[in-house]
């Protein structure tokens, strides 16, 4: 990275600092685990990313933490009723944060990259899409170095990908999308560069950024509401005290409705499975949320079990959006697009192949919430493969889903009877 400064807000997604103003307000105790996890055996993260020099990276951000100049544009940022975003708590919050301490070694077992930090859950939120960028940093770095790469030969075939993809979006003006890209970059500088083109070239297609920093520096809007993250912790928290962790659902969604008041309303369904979600959100919360994120499954058959799902709420689905994050390409986003084309409205959350596309295979790793108060956390995704959690948790959690599923539709006969 050129001129390279530890920056915590560079490494952020937006969402972070969402989750993070309602985790302080409601759970500012709760102590939450993150752990690394690479999805990708084949493509091992130790091959080129030292411990050592990644401790380094992620102890100087710790060190620096946010500038007075990063939580001051925090403070200016206004929700949709022209009130600040952010509370005045968790804005002196941030201002004073220290991070906790993040470790990171080799496993035993597998010589893999292994990565853990402990802490406080408005604190230690914050390190998972940091502690991410900086990964594709080093790794990229260092195997452009062993392999004798040019960093410009890189930019011109990256250049020349991005090219097509701003050809096809200029003949599809009415398609829009958000930059998602911050955790699978292949590095700042080039998230830097595909930014300032697609604000330069794309001004009606490109509506904002997760990535604070760069909404920021290039006055765009902040994209972000929740992650997986939030639902998980909510769930575990009810866990740890000896309650039905599906509980912890409503419960989120709940806080999030009291604290922003119908603003930043997309709702992400596949934490516990969209069956389990569909079943939980209330034909009064379709009315009141904006819309909805798919982020695992078939997005053809969701999209089309939304539009339903609103039906049978008595809401137009011509009011509502679906967010669309899932493993996009250029192609595919245009094939949603057009499928879905007046029947409910479409936007794109847009990551791997817009911010890591420059001919290099793309890393696939994840930090997600794997403790909270000691207990262990799950997500039950849309896609098996992206179930996290220990094999009995994930068991439990997929046994308790079916129930409450299993208890609705016997509800529904019996109203149909």
């Amino acid at each position: 990275m050129k001129n390279y400064e530890p920056n915590l807000s560079r490494g952020l997604d937006y969402y972070k600092l969402t989750m993070g103003d309602v985790a302080l307000e409601n759970h500012p105790d709760a102590e939450v685990t993150f752990t690394l996890k690479n999805r990708n055996t084949m493509q091992p993260l130790s091959e080129y990313v030292s411990p050592s020099a990644l401790q380094h990276r992620l102890d100087a951000i710790r060190d620096r933490g946010f500038s007075s100049e990063e939580v001051a544009y925090y403070a200016g940022l206004k929700a949709q009723n022209n009130e600040a975003r952010f509370t005045p708590e968790y804005l002196e919050h941030i201002a004073n944060l220290q991070l906790p301490k993040v470790t990171v070694e080799l496993s035993f077992d597998s010589e893999e990259l292994a990565l853990e930090t402990t802490g406080l859950w408005p604190d230690v939120s914050l390190w998972e899409t940091v502690a991410m960028s900086e990964i594709n940093e080093e790794y990229y770095s260092n195997l452009m170095q062993s392999h004798g790469l040019d960093i410009s030969d890189l930019y011109v075939e990256g250049d020349r990908r991005l090219d097509t993809k701003i050809e096809k979006l200029l003949s599809h003006p009415n398609i829009t999308f958000a930059d998602f890209g911050t955790r699978r970059r292949f590095s700042a500088d080039w998230h830097e560069h595909v930014i300032e083109r697609l604000a330069a070239e794309l001004p009606e297609n490109f509506i904002g950024t997760s990535n604070p920093w760069f909404a920021y520096k290039y006055n765009l809007t902040p994209i972000g509401t929740f992650a997986h993250e939030l639902p998980m912790v909510y769930a575990g928290l009810e866990d740890a005290k000896g309650n039905n962790p599906l509980d912890g659902h409503a419960s989120m969604f709940k806080d999030w409705e009291e604290h922003y008041q119908g603003d930043l309303s997309i709702a992400l369904t596949d934490t516990f499975g969209s069956e389990f979600f569909f079943t939980e959100f209330t034909p009064e919360q379709a009315r009141k949320w904006k819309g909805l994120r798919h982020d695992s499954g078939d997005p053809f058959e969701f999209g089309e079990h939304a539009i339903d799902y609103y039906k049978q709420s008595n809401v137009d689905p011509a009011t509502k959006t679906i967010v669309f994050s899932d493993g996009l390409d250029i192609d595919k986003i245009i094939t949603l697009a057009e499928h879905f084309s007046g029947r409910i409205n479409t936007t794109f959350g847009w990551g791997t192949s817009l911010m890591n596309d420059l001919g290099l295979p793309a890393n696939n790793f994840v930090m997600k919430a794997t403790k909270v108060n000691n207990v262990d956390t799950v997500k039950l995704s849309d896609d098996t493969g992206k179930h996290t959690g220990p094999d009995d948790k994930v068991h439990e959690y997929q046994s308790r889903v079916a129930l409450a599923i299993a208890k609705v539709c016997q509800k529904q006969l019996l109203i149909a009877r």
